[in-house]
């Protein structure tokens, strides 16, 4: 009878003094950051660009605006597009000089 009461009290102490986990729920990890997507942006209302490649989402191009707002850009956007290309070109040509 000690012996259970004892592993009780201790698992009650483990359970009370376990820090919390800084995990994120399953639900949050798996969310795609973009849910809708401008099609019309010019490129001058843009600071940068971030591109987002996860398993459970599309690709995702995230841009902060000179105003510090964060939107979401169809990937299909010529300009993007074309935008893209010359970035693969470069880095192409970059392991090849080295």
């Amino acid at each position: 009878m000690d012996v259970k009461l004892l592993v009780l009290v201790a698992a009650i102490t483990v359970v009370t003094y376990a820090p919390p986990s800084q995990a994120k729920p399953i639900s949050l990890v798996e969310r795609c950051y973009c849910r809708s997507t401008v099609n019309h942006l010019p490129r001058g209302y843009i600071r940068e660009l971030r591109f987002i490649h996860t398993p459970n989402c599309p690709f995702q191009v995230i841009a902060k605006l000179k105003t510090n707002k964060e939107v979401c850009l169809n990937p299909e956007i010529r300009w993007l597009q074309q935008y893209l290309k010359n970035a693969i070109n470069k880095m192409k040509k970059s392991k090849q000089g080295n």
